[in-house]
């Protein structure tokens, strides 16, 4: 399409095109035309939410639901860097996100002018690629490739910088098409050389990540595990990359694992490395794959190969288009009992007794509770914090597209996450859990999401602590309590007073009424969970890792 339009209607045709539904922001004058211009569109909404922090959450979880660019847009050096928390969740998760970044008037640039900050500089290094706009008949060229760059090898963040007044700026614009995501392959020589040394293995394990679901892989991965009988574990909140309730899942390589995921991946000789940029907490620190097991790594990006350990094979490819090729590979599987012992020593894992307070609401019945009422399509979303472990422990993922967590570990993500998921997908059932620590970040997105009507389902576990600091602080400095404990906050009059429907929750029987009475609401809902303050991970309580630390010294 060839037109005479302004830049900014020019932005919103590029976003239709690449069927761009919804665009999360805090609005400001900058990109004031931006915002006019989507008035206009049939096909975008606009999320106005209360935080820009909030705002990049959500278009970072919409992102992942969806699997294409989430939008987010902010103003100049203020907005800019309230965004910059869900840029960086979105390059460590890997998120295809475009973020379009007001920008002061262009004969003000260098004089300091009000809130300038030199945007394209600032993201640099958490985005795969910043630009300004500065010549109007370049906006498609430019914003054709900021989505291409977006959703090209590895997904992730992508800053584009919109001084005010190039906005208004027209020009004649050629538009389209839109962009075609490129699918690199193996070789065959490459899938001979796999075939060979899988060949030779006797515990093989494959570790997936989301460079699987990014591709949409995850049918091809349980056909390829079934077809050799290789044993999967997920990697670090990837869980639903393969399902938890197949025979050949061994676990989720993530913080507080269990010891038969360590297990599994120090004893295996061959290490299937799909889609994963083997991250410091899927390898337990960079201890696993050691220099003794042979890796294959297949990756979508040259520089995630190599980066962690040189593999014996490393192939640059599409996880889907090297599942293909990896089906046609034929060996015998001589691994059996390997594969049969890692599922069964998982399978025990998951039974311990956690010794839980009888006292206190117990987390555990809480993951069950979660498991045995919400359906078989939710998405779970979750903030950074200790809670987290029972979630990843004992909730059994069986479905793809069913859980969206921030590998990055950010604070607030949960709520805002939660929005960004419901808005993609409104047919599901989505619920979010997080840390009266991290919520309170993020609270003030409860009245985003009533003012949208988005009827998610916030869950808030309260200790009133920050947990997972208050964990560390208690094995380093043990009784040495400061700047970890919180006041206690009564959330549910708090999202009374923001408009939501709330309830306490002090016992199991209590908590199970009240996702009942969440599930048949058609608004959002808050379930504050008052957990033991004692309990301080899924191990560990704080007499323990004072006890622990007293011996040790």
């Amino acid at each position: 399409m060839t037109k005479l339009m302004s830049v900014a209607d020019a932005i919103v045709k590029c976003m239709e095109l690449e069927t761009i539904s919804h665009v999360f922001c805090v609005p400001g004058e900058s990109y004031l035309p931006l915002m006019d211009s989507i008035y206009d569109s049939q096909h975008i909404k606009l999320i106005s939410a209360r935080h820009e922090g909030g705002a990049a959450f959500m278009a970072d979880a919409y992102g992942k639901a969806m699997r294409k660019p989430g939008v987010a847009m902010a103003t100049r050096g203020v907005g800019g860097a309230n965004l910059a928390i869900g840029i960086h969740t979105a390059y460590q998760d890997s998120t295809p996100m475009v973020v379009f970044l007001g920008q002061v008037h262009s004969k003000f640039r260098g004089r300091e002018g009000f809130q300038e900050v030199d945007l394209d500089q600032f993201f640099g290094h958490i985005a795969k690629w910043t630009v300004e706009l500065k010549d109007a008949e370049r906006t498609p060229e430019l914003i054709h490739r900021a989505f291409r760059i977006a959703q090209s090898g590895r997904p992730g963040p992508v800053v584009v910088s919109l001084p005010e007044d190039v906005l208004r700026e027209e020009a004649v614009m050629n538009i389209g098409p839109p962009v075609d995501v490129p699918s690199p392959r193996p070789t065959s020589e490459e899938v001979e050389k796999v075939e060979r040394l899988l060949g030779d293995a006797e515990r093989p394990v494959i570790i997936a990540g989301g460079g699987v679901i990014a591709s949409h892989g995850e049918r091809l991965l349980v056909e390829f595990a079934e077809k050799l009988h290789i044993p999967v574990v997920a990697s670090f909140r990837r869980q639903d990359v393969f399902p938890n309730n197949h025979r050949l899942y061994v676990g989720h390589a993530g913080l507080g694992t269990f010891p038969s995921v360590i297990n599994t991946m120090k004893e295996a000789d061959v290490v299937l490395a799909i889609g994963t940029r083997l991250s410091e907490i899927t390898t337990q620190d960079y201890r696993f794959p050691t220099t003794e097991q042979r890796l294959i790594h297949i990756d979508i990006d040259y520089d995630t190969l190599g980066k962690v350990r040189n593999p014996q094979i490393g192939i640059v490819s599409d996880a889907t288009s090297a599942l293909k090729e990896l089906l046609t590979i034929n060996i015998d599987a001589l691994w059996g009992d390997w594969t049969k012992s890692r599922r069964s020593d998982y399978e025990q894992d998951m039974l311990k007794d956690l010794n839980e307070d009888e006292d206190w609401i117990k987390m555990r019945g809480v993951i069950q509770t979660l498991q045995e009422k919400l359906p078989k399509g939710a998405i779970i979303t979750n903030d950074a914090g200790n809670f987290a472990g029972w979630l990843h422990s004992f909730y059994c993922f069986e479905k793809p597209n069913t859980y969206i967590g921030p590998t990055s570990g950010a604070m607030g993500y949960g709520l805002p996450g939660a929005i960004g998921a419901k808005l993609a997908h409104p047919d599901k059932v989505v619920v979010s859990l997080s840390g009266d620590g991290g919520f309170m970040m993020t609270i003030q997105e409860l009245e985003t999401a009533v003012r949208y009507g988005v009827p998610v389902i916030a869950l808030i576990f309260n200790n009133s602590m920050y947990g997972t600091i208050r964990m560390h602080q208690e094995m380093h400095y043990p009784e040495r309590v400061i700047g970890t404990e919180l006041n206690h906050v009564d959330f549910a009059k708090v999202s009374e007073a923001l408009g939501v429907k709330a309830f306490r929750a002090k016992t199991n029987v209590e908590f199970t009424k009240a996702i009942e009475h969440a599930l048949a609401s058609d608004s959002p809902v808050v379930i504050e969970v008052l957990t033991n303050p004692e309990q301080i991970s899924l191990n560990d309580t704080i007499h323990s890792i004072r006890q622990k630390s007293k011996q040790h010294n």
